[in-house]
């Protein structure tokens, strides 16, 4: 076959025999393909008016007979196929079969080996390209906080740093959508000294996790990529089935707010696992319910001892002064767990404006200072649709990496604090607040000085009506104000 001009024909001249010889000499994590699965196969039959049926049953059949190791498994362990037939998503049934030959032809030309050689950043861009654009036409809300590349790649940077030194490493993801933050991991890692564990709500996302994993050399980790509810029914426990099992890496990046509100009761009634609370059902907006405050305290149980984790959040919870927000808050700095946090620039997300920071958690509390970087008014800006949207530059990136890893303070940019700095600001995780304040003073003259007070004056009687006191003090406060 190696020799032959066309593997493709080679592969089909052979005998079932040598073909099921070939077959057995594979790794159990390379899928089963016959001629007629082969891109090829279905090349040579374009001119058959049915091509969208012959199309469908051979993805149908792909996963059918590669149904033991690439398929969907649920929490209650029900096998759902990876495929399914696509072309029924045409709605026009006279198009169906020219949707299926401009897909055929478009694999056919391409060439997969230099995707492969790039792995993760190669998929990771053409997924958001996709998402992106599916929201657009369907109008749905898919994906909706679908993780940026950039900001993926500076969890997994400031995560692993450049260890060589790792070997058999556990990743979770409790709420991994599509894979992208543990795609990022794993490739920071080594794909050949990790294994990927996931679970997800969503079964549509748990396929693509699944294609994720397949094409980016992860197939040992297929079983453990579950689809369920986390929350409720977390999939991945230790060895006594009762605990959660622990990682030495956990990632995530939740759904923010969500109605929740059929589960809440139940997610409540285990105080050990969400011990800073469970939020309450709001009385007008169900779909408010900061259920990503729940994510948090899952990400923190599930750390090994020494384990380290990364989380995305709204920038908002930062700064929270109450609610389960702030009992989180007060847990992972009194504790010593919480060693970092950078806030990213607004408009990040593919579909959503929200502003989003990352708080990067160290289990093994050793950190006697936490690095807190504001990184919201880098990237470029750029049209998208009749959206503004901002992207970090990989200059940026780099940027954000190299002072978190060197912990430097750099002016308006970032701030080393201890952990008692942050309680005296009663707890708040923004570098802003922190940031020296600068104070500028300009030479003027006594005739610019009288002139910039009796203008200061004329614009504060604007703002109070005649007589009130409080004008009048401030007024005679000024007139004590003398030019040196």
């Amino acid at each position: 076959m190696a020799e032959a001009e066309r593997w493709e024909i080679a592969y089909a001249e052979m005998s079932e025999d040598d073909r099921l010889d070939i077959l057995d000499e594979l790794s159990p994590d390379i899928p089963r393909l016959y001629p007629h699965h082969l891109i090829a196969n279905l090349w040579n039959q374009q001119a058959k008016g049915d091509f969208d049926l012959i199309f469908d049953s051979t993805m149908t059949d792909i996963a059918d007979v590669n149904m033991d190791i690439f398929s969907t498994k649920t929490t209650q362990n029900t096998k759902i196929p990876l495929f399914e037939k696509l072309t029924q998503y045409v709605t026009d049934d006279a198009q169906r079969a020219p949707f299926a030959r401009a897909l055929v032809d478009k694999l056919a030309k391409f060439s997969f080996e230099e995707a492969f050689d790039e792995h993760y950043d190669f998929f990771a861009a053409i997924f958001e390209y996709l998402i992106k654009d599916y929201n657009t036409s369907g109008g749905g809300k898919y994906a909706e906080y679908y993780t940026p590349h950039s900001i993926a790649t500076i969890m997994a940077r400031l995560l692993v740093g450049d260890s060589a030194d790792l070997h058999n490493i556990e990743c979770y993801d409790p709420s991994a959508g599509t894979g992208t933050l543990l795609m990022a991991l794993s490739h920071q890692i080594g794909e050949e000294r990790c294994t990927i564990f996931a679970q997800d709500i969503s079964q549509r996302s748990n396929k693509m996790l699944k294609l994720n994993l397949i094409l980016n050399g992860l197939v040992t980790s297929l079983d453990h990529a579950i689809q369920g509810d986390t929350l409720i029914a977390p999939y991945h426990k230790s060895d006594d089935g009762q605990s959660l099992r622990q990682f030495d890496y956990v990632v995530s990046n939740p759904p923010f707010k969500m109605d929740f509100s059929d589960t809440r009761e139940k997610i409540a009634a285990m105080p050990a696992r969400f011990w800073a609370g469970v939020p309450n059902v709001p009385a007008k907006k169900k779909e408010s319910m900061a259920i990503y405050t729940c994510f948090i305290q899952h990400v923190i149980n599930s750390l090994k001892s020494t384990g380290k984790g990364a989380i995305v959040i709204p920038t908002g919870f930062i700064t929270a002064k109450s609610g389960v927000e702030n009992k989180i808050l007060k847990h992972i700095v009194d504790e010593h767990i919480v060693y970092g946090c950078v806030t990213m620039p607004s408009n990040v997300f593919a579909t959503t404006g929200t502003n989003v920071s990352v708080l990067f958690f160290d289990n093994s509390k050793s950190n006697d200072k936490v690095i807190l970087i504001d990184a919201s008014k880098l990237g470029e800006e750029y049209q998208d649709g009749n959206n503004k949207k901002r992207r970090l530059r990989v200059s940026e990136i780099n940027q954000i990496v190299s002072t978190f890893e060197n912990k430097e303070s750099v002016q308006d940019f970032s701030s080393i604090v201890t952990y008692e700095d942050i309680k005296a600001k009663k707890y708040s995780l923004s570098a802003g607040q922190y940031f020296d304040v600068k104070i500028e003073y300009l030479e003027i003259t006594k005739q610019e000085f009288n002139s910039n007070m009796d203008k200061y004056t004329k614009e504060l009687k604007s703002f109070f009506a005649t007589g009130n006191k409080l004008q009048d003090d401030i007024i005679q406060q000024l007139k004590k104000v003398k030019y040196e």
